[in-house]
């Protein structure tokens, strides 16, 4: 099997596009070429060929007429055409390889979508010159770009098999890259999915006002957030560093207004100057912000959640 895409500089979309295959199909032989008997004959054809055709592998978006895009009116390039085909697949492939977890269709389909809206969309967009650059100039369609030989390279290197090669070498380096992002996301989704009850199951102490997790690294914003609205913070046991810890609730996914926040007195305290403070010996630190505290013992940070309560309620 023959994966063919465009010679000469690459882009994240053909990088993520060729990706998504290359883990789908794994012993196939990835060519960057524009000549058109070997676009012809390949299996696959990205960002390449004048057609976008999946029942025949091609997913080209550069022809006269193209004018696929997403429901939201979102262009598609390589990127998002590859992956309306086969994200999901490959989302269920990833999460068996990398969580040991086989995926309902369904959840698959969902998470792809989910991946599409958070990183997928914005490869095709930086493409079609659609999009602005991150703040800072580096988004990750700039990172991916950086991986093109600049003409510093091509001086030293010069033309030919030896300048092709390198290049070659430079896409797998991207798409390498791209494959870790993937993996990232998918893992941290299926994490989230089966979370879920985990979360929901979780003790509840002071009333209802407080969750303990067992594991700290579980999530559990989301379920808190929308399914727990007495809970005021959640007390955790950070295995990693076998200390405890005790959250605030976000009142939105993208703010850092809590329903309740620590305690005003306890700001960017630690150790003996928080103990002090809070009457609890083993207690750690708390954030500036008041919005994570810890304490080294599960006695110590319930006492301080009583207090963080008794706070609040004044």
């Amino acid at each position: 099997m023959v994966i063919v895409t465009h010679s000469g500089k690459f882009h994240a979309d053909d990088a993520w596009a060729v990706a998504v295959l290359k883990i789908l199909f794994p012993q196939a032989e990835v060519a960057r070429t524009r000549e058109p008997a070997r676009v012809e004959a390949a299996d696959f054809a990205v960002d390449v060929g004048g057609v976008w055709d999946p029942a025949t592998g091609r997913f080209d978006h550069h022809q006269k007429g193209f004018s696929g895009a997403r429901p939201s009116g979102v262009p598609y390039a390589s990127a998002g055409l590859v992956w309306r085909e086969y994200g999901a697949r490959c989302v269920g492939t990833l999460a068996a390889a990398h969580t040991g977890h086989q995926l309902a269709d369904d959840k698959a389909v969902e998470m792809a979508h989910a991946i599409d809206a958070d990183i997928v969309q914005y490869l095709d967009l930086s493409d079609v010159g659609a999009a602005k650059n991150a703040p800072g100039g580096y988004g990750l369609s700039a990172v991916v770009s950086g991986f093109n030989p600049n003409w510093l390279d091509e001086q030293n290197l010069g033309y030919g098999d030896a300048a092709d090669a390198h290049r070659l070498s430079q896409f797998t380096r991207a798409m390498e890259l791209l494959t870790d992002i993937m993996i990232n996301a998918v893992k941290y989704r299926v994490g989230a999915m089966l979370s879920v009850e985990l979360v929901r199951r979780a003790e509840v102490l002071e009333e209802g006002r407080v969750l303990f997790l067992e594991n700290g690294a579980v999530p559990w914003t989301q379920v808190v957030r929308k399914e727990m609205p007495k809970v005021l913070f959640v007390i955790s046991h950070n295995i990693a560093e076998q200390r405890h810890m005790i959250h605030t609730i976000p009142v939105s996914p993208d703010s850092f207004t809590a329903r309740a926040d620590l305690p005003e007195a306890w700001a960017g305290l630690r150790d003996a100057q928080l103990a002090a403070v809070t009457g609890v010996d083993d207690a750690g630190f708390c954030h500036n912000g008041r919005f994570i505290a810890s304490a080294k013992s599960y006695a110590g940070i319930r006492a301080m959640a009583s207090l963080a309560l008794q706070a609040f309620e004044k």
